[in-house]
């Protein structure tokens, strides 16, 4: 399909609580919510941020230093963490494909090709045919997250090509990343996925901006999180969590390319927000500003982005001090006096 004949979509943001620190009941219900949003008519849905099994608000309430607090909560989180690829993502895939849906997930994945015990804020992105078509581990975890998440690195950093778009993710307070945001104009894309964990003011105000600085469309989903919603079993919730009803009110969003609001913001609910788009009008707004094109400047800025894994182990057959290996040449005879031309000078 050419740009010329792309007709208008529907795109969901899914404003979801998931069963917390509970993988495989926060699945089902990631699930049942791909199933709904196809159900609707939306071609892309994307999901809050490190919604499998739930993003771990703890970091901001329990103090770095309790460690006796944090140590069970944290094998508790990796126990019920992702690993891409992985059977969870298997099933997502299934699903996205039943229901003819892109899929933006939010997780914690655990770093299976190392020590199996650090954790990364993650998003995937699953295909409408059923594949993994993205993956992406944010940058730098923020504040209180680094107590929990450990930093990505620039190989995950892309937008991907899903045929009858384009698309980029930028997790939470990536999106304050001027370069960053950069990249994902630069690389073509016209939707931008915001999976979150913060919600009003200034973060609304962020989402237009960058809606009309890229001129994209842009879909922010966030986790409405009542403090009802954490388990009793959990010593943290009587010791830290304050009472209030709604620990996060949600405040997920879709906006156009104007920086006007399609949908949303939806605050202290479970919700569904849909939207229509049409590739045509973002496609023509960057008439006017197109910073990644017209509006740019590469004789003056340069941008260089290290797009390289940075492996925790190499490998290497010969081991680093071993003597070097005999030329399998033999090397040349050496001279005969006898027929060595004379020296003159």
């Amino acid at each position: 399909m050419t740009h010329a004949t792309r007709a208008p979509f529907t795109v969901a943001s899914v404003q979801a609580t998931p069963v917390f620190l509970d993988l495989q009941a926060s699945l089902d219900k990631a699930c049942e919510l791909i199933l709904e949003a196809g159900a609707g008519g939306a071609r892309l849905a994307v999901f809050p941020e490190c919604f499998l099994p739930g993003y771990p608000l703890w970091s901001w309430f329990v103090p770095p230093h309790a460690s006796r607090e944090l140590r069970p909560l944290y094998a508790e989180l990796l126990d019920n963490a992702v690993r891409v690829p992985g059977p969870e993502i298997a099933r997502l895939a299934d699903t996205a494909r039943t229901a003819g849906v892109h899929v933006v997930m939010g997780l914690n994945e655990l770093n299976v090709e190392a020590s199996g015990t650090s954790l990364y804020n993650s998003t995937v992105v699953l295909g409408a045919d059923g594949r993994l078509r993205g993956h992406h581990r944010k940058l730098v975890p923020t504040v209180a997250e680094r107590m929990v998440h450990a930093a990505g690195d620039g190989s995950t950093l892309e937008v991907v090509d899903l045929d009858d778009m384009r698309l980029g993710a930028l997790i939470c307070w990536e999106n304050y990343m001027p370069l960053a945001r950069f990249a994902m104009y630069a690389w073509g894309a016209e939707i931008l996925a915001m999976p979150t964990w913060d919600r009003g003011e200034p973060w609304t105000s962020t989402l237009r901006h960058i809606a009309k600085e890229g001129r994209v469309v842009a879909i922010s989903a966030c986790i409405p999180l009542r403090r009802e919603d954490v388990p009793d079993r959990l010593a943290f919730k009587a010791a830290h969590l304050p009472d209030i009803e709604w620990l996060n009110p949600g405040g997920s969003a879709i906006v156009d390319p104007d920086g006007k609001f399609l949908a949303g913001p939806s605050f202290e609910a479970e919700a569904i927000l849909y939207a229509e788009v049409d590739p045509s009008l973002w496609r023509g707004s960057r008439y006017q500003l197109d910073v990644a094109g017209h509006y740019g400047r590469p004789d003056i800025f340069d941008l260089r982005i290290d797009r390289r894994a940075h492996a925790m182990v190499r490998s290497q057959q010969t081991p680093v001090n071993a003597p070097a290996r005999e030329p399998d040449v033999a090397p040349p005879p050496a001279p005969d006096p006898e027929h060595e031309p004379e020296r003159t000078g």
